[in-house]
């Protein structure tokens, strides 16, 4: 009786001790879906980047990402292979955004990431702004980006500040899209002596503006090359969960001979 309770439990202790290897390095191979840049200027016209990894050995087929309150959203970039729509409330504000797969393209495969571009204007005021995202998965599976920073699948929070020096990582390019604000670009243009370069790309905005936000967007296959880092994770965390399945193994194969002699 002794050599039996001795055999299970020893069994029990070497399958526990391979399921927690395994769960153990499959978290740390995990990534989040992150917004950047993770501070920004109030009242600024921002170019964002959402990056969504696939975790799963499925490919991701659609993310949608809901706009914050008090962030006014106003364009996105078009990508080949995507479709891309959007939600809007009683007020024509847009509330979500949704990119989809499209025509041949397969999604967003495991050990590779996709990023999409797009433009709000933030906040007047200094605040947090978090943006929750939903992963859909081609079975049908979503994770949902929206718990707190502590949680499993935490929403990506962008601090906006009155000070410039706290959105230190904000875009680089020019006009509408950089960290200024619309103030700032007509005073630079002021003093280069150019009184017309405001209006005319503001007339340019309202021109796109009013299109990007009506337009589905549809092209061709255009996934992204696998990330190196993304892969030597997975690479390492499927070599660490085979040596764990053989250990365990092994100590099932020990502790049986065990039992028989």
């Amino acid at each position: 009786m002794l050599k039996r309770t001795s055999w299970t439990s020893k069994l029990t202790s070497t399958i526990a001790a391979g399921a927690a290897a395994l769960m153990l390095f499959a978290g740390f191979a995990s990534a989040h879906v992150t917004v950047s840049p993770t501070a920004a200027q109030t009242s600024a016209w921002q170019t964002y980047t959402i990056k969504i990894p696939s975790e799963k050995d499925l490919p991701t087929t659609k993310i949608t990402m809901k706009v914050p309150e008090g962030v006014a959203f106003k364009q996105y970039q078009p990508l080949a292979g995507w479709k891309i729509t959007t939600e809007k409330n009683s007020s024509n504000e847009v509330t979500s955004i949704t990119w989809e797969v499209d025509g041949d393209n397969e999604g967003i495969l495991a050990g590779q990431f996709q990023q999409f571009n797009f433009v709000v204007q933030n906040p007047d005021t200094a605040t947090e702004v978090a943006w929750d995202a939903f992963q859909y998965y081609s079975d049908g599976s979503i994770v949902e980006w929206t718990g707190q920073p502590s949680d499993s699948t935490p929403h990506s929070i962008t601090t906006i500040s009155e000070d410039p020096a706290a959105a230190g990582n904000q875009a680089t390019t020019g006009g509408h899209d950089s960290a200024g604000t619309a103030g700032n670009a007509n005073d630079d243009e002021a003093a280069a002596g150019d009184n017309n370069a405001a209006d005319d790309t503001k007339a340019d905005d309202d021109t796109t503006l009013g299109d990007a936000l009506n337009d589905t967007v549809t092209g061709e296959p255009n996934n992204t090359d696998s990330d190196p880092g993304t892969l030597k994770l997975q690479q390492a965390t499927l070599i660490v969960s085979i040596l764990a399945l053989i250990m365990s193994f092994l100590g099932i194969a020990l502790a049986t001979r065990r039992k028989k002699r």
